[in-house]
């Protein structure tokens, strides 16, 4: 027999089975804010939730949410009404959970100042993940933790790492002072993402609580154009650079320059500052991520309201294609992107790569030619797309969409950034750790530090660069410091049928509604019912049996009565763990080992309260974290 492969637990073991938590790029405790709503303490949920994130309102709407990716609730097999597995569960939807405690207590709900009030007074939760875990409205006021005295930061970029360096930054006792080149701050999220899936309002109070931490935002001032670069390295202590990448990229396709081939976010920005576009009617959108998906539905609500206005349809048909070189299971894009796009009429083709933008003799388009994509990755996966060049299809259209990856634009560097040295062509060489450009005093943070990702990594990459400026001008590096405590749960229960709860779905309007108007909401989220309903199927990860191996007796009760059979006891010799687990000289046939699959276990209880010799309990991991000078 093939002995069965097993990891033997380390210590900190228990921590790292909070998989929500160790995927969030900062740390947040997901596990913490969804337990606090299927108990019904909402506030407490939002202050867990916001400790890290001073992005929370907004990525209670739009985060592409790794949290849920690795949520273990996802991966506990389901079985149906006659006890026939039918495949595995579906995570906790975690992002509308917080956005449901974001609208009921954050600043949706009540002004700034309440809502820093709250943060302030609040005790720290207690997680499992101490990396990025720094309650910093806190640690601000900790007289331990040298603060700055008072100088200029300036932050050139008004988006979510610069706002959350200068989030930071002000609560170490510096005054961050953000240039931004658009007449809203927030970026991209302002003028990127569409107002159907994030609405103004929320960016405007988000914003405004880091504004009442004392943080100056100048809107409407470019960086190169109205002050130079080199003015402000002389007159601020350090610069940070968080402009992020927001020119859209070429392909270089024959037929690409002229009229009415655009950059996908260069269309969405239009829209939100209100500019005027003519979206066309045959409509070619080339690409499959996020971006992709937002040009099409601006495209196509554009449309449907110019449609609405004129109360007839213009001659001929409306059609907005959007065409990716990945196959539907290998699409970047989010699956509620492509759910909700397929609702909304967007007409779908995968595997098809771009070739030439065919025009008339005015210049303007009249199709685009494809070719099939047999492959996108290799086995390495990495991208290295293999087509077929007998397999060509041509599409009709009048406005052709680039939504390909966006670079950065540093054009403002070229006075007094001479010794700020490039690792490739528009990108600064940077630290990886600290985050510090070749130029003394210069920092970069966002797309520049990482590349284009998630909002959430721009949160976590802005917090980051400000621990390191605060390194900087204070010569002390700020550290987490961490207390794990194990905690018995004496009678420790779970929600009555919490197992068998489906996932909750999150209530959307109805495609008709969504066209009525370009900026009409999509996503209406819980209402309290359903969102404590939904909260109460988390498997609670934090907590865990703990097998006393003194005590057990190897009555099999516990894997008799575990309802996941996550439970096995073997013979020691039908284990490999991969290290010597006994004397050399020990015979493993005298020994056994209780191994459990984590992926299994839903955190019951039964094999603790079968135990008839009490050699399993139920522990809650905790780790008390604050920020200390080292």
């Amino acid at each position: 027999m093939t002995p069965l492969r097993v990891h033997v637990p380390a210590e900190g073991y228990h921590a790292g089975l909070i998989s929500c938590q160790t995927a969030c790029p900062v740390r947040t405790d997901a596990r913490g804010y969804v337990r606090a709503i299927a108990e019904g303490r909402f506030e407490e949920a939002y202050l867990i939730a916001r400790g890290p994130n001073p992005f929370a309102s907004i990525c209670g709407r739009i985060c592409g949410a790794p949290c849920e990716v690795a949520c273990r609730r996802g991966r506990v097999p389901r079985v149906d009404d006659d006890g026939h597995f039918v495949g595995p569960d579906r995570p906790i939807a975690i992002r509308a959970l917080k956005r449901f405690v974001c609208d009921f207590a954050g600043p949706e709900a009540r002004p700034a100042v309440e809502v820093l009030r709250g943060l302030r007074s609040a005790e720290p939760p207690r997680s499992a993940q101490p990396e990025e875990m720094a309650a910093l409205l806190r640690a601000g006021m900790d007289p331990s933790i040298p603060k700055g005295r008072g100088e200029r930061i300036a932050i050139i970029g008004a988006g979510p790492a610069g706002l959350s360096a200068a989030h930071d930054l002000a609560l170490l006792g510096f005054r961050p002072v953000v240039f931004e080149s658009e007449s809203v701050a927030a970026g991209m999220l302002a003028v990127g993402v569409p107002a159907y899936r994030l609405p103004r309002d929320v960016i405007a109070k988000e914003v405004a609580v880091i504004e009442a931490l004392g943080v100056e935002i100048r809107c409407g001032v470019t960086v190169g154009k109205d002050v130079p670069f080199s003015e402000l390295r002389r007159d601020f202590a350090a610069v940070l650079i968080a402009v992020g990448a927001k020119s859209s990229r070429g392909l270089g396709l024959p037929g690409e320059r002229g009229p009415r081939v655009f950059g996908g976010v260069d269309l969405l920005r239009a829209v939100a500052v209100g500019s005027k576009i003519d979206a066309g009617r045959e409509v070619v959108v080339v690409g499959g991520g996020n971006v992709a998906y937002d040009v099409a539905r601006t495209v196509l609500r554009q449309i449907a309201y110019d449609t609405a206005r004129t109360a007839a349809r213009l001659p001929g048909t409306s059609a907005v294609r959007l065409v990716s070189l990945e196959g539907l299971e290998e699409m970047p894009a989010d699956t509620i992107e492509i759910v909700e796009g397929d609702e909304e009429g967007i007409e779908r083709l995968n595997g098809w790569g771009p070739l030439e933008i065919r025009r008339d003799a005015g210049g303007n388009p009249v199709s685009i030619r494809f070719r099939r994509c047999l492959r996108v990755y290799d086995a390495n996966r990495k991208f290295a797309p293999v087509y077929d060049d007998g397999d060509v299809r041509e599409i009709p259209c009048d406005t052709v969409l680039l939504a390909v990856g966006q670079s950065p634009s540093l054009g403002f560097l070229e006075d007094g950034g001479a010794d700020i040295e490039q690792g490739r062509p528009g990108w600064p060489k940077t630290d990886p750790e600290t985050l510090a450009t070749t130029a003394p005093g210069v920092f970069v943070a966002g797309d520049l530090a990482h590349g284009t990702r998630l909002l959430i990594d721009a949160v976590a990459s802005g917090k980051a660069a400000a621990r390191s400026i605060h390194g900087y001008l204070t010569g002390h590096r700020l550290r987490a410091e961490a207390v794990t405590s194990y905690r018995l749960l004496d009678g420790y229960r779970r929600e009555r049928g919490y197992e068998s709860i489906r996932r909750q779905e999150i209530p959307v309007r109805h495609p008709g509604d969504r066209l009525a108007h370009p900026e009409t909401v999509v996503e209406l989220g819980y209402d309290a019912a359903h969102a404590m309903r939904e909260a109460s199927r988390c498997l609670d990860c934090g907590v865990t049996p703990v097998f006393d191996g003194n005590r057990c007796v190897l009555c099999g009760g516990c894997v008799d009565v575990c309802p996941t059979q996550c439970l096995k006891i073997l013979s020691l010799r039908a284990v490999d763990a991969g290290e010597p687990l006994l004397p050399e000289e020990a015979d493993e046939d005298e020994y056994s080992a209780i191994v459990k699959d984590e992926d299994r276990c839903i955190r019951c209880a039964l094999c603790a309260m079968r135990c008839p010799v009490e050699a399993i309990a139920m522990e809650r991991v905790e780790v008390s974290t604050s920020w200390r000078n080292p």
